[in-house]
């Protein structure tokens, strides 16, 4: 797997450090991309679209997790894409 994801946040985030937190816990099991982080306010398009959303993680520029993160859909969509 070669296209990284993108989590979208903001600096002292708690919701954002808690996904990450999650997604790294889910690759003891699982082979994720890598992941990518960026702050939501370092581009217009990203503000406007989830500025109030986050944090919001993306693969191939889809939101595929929004606030919380569910190991159970990310399973079904890494199965689905391979």
């Amino acid at each position: 797997m070669t296209e990284a994801w993108l989590l979208l946040g903001r600096e002292d985030c708690g919701l954002c450090e808690e996904m990450l937190e999650a997604l790294e816990a889910l690759s003891q099991e699982l082979v994720l991309p890598t992941i990518e982080r960026a702050d939501v306010d370092s581009d217009p398009e990203w503000q406007r679209r989830y500025g109030l959303k986050i944090p919001v993680l993306l693969w191939a520029g889809e939101p595929i997790a929004t606030t919380r993160l569910d190991p159970e859909e990310i399973r079904r969509l890494l199965r689905k894409r391979r």
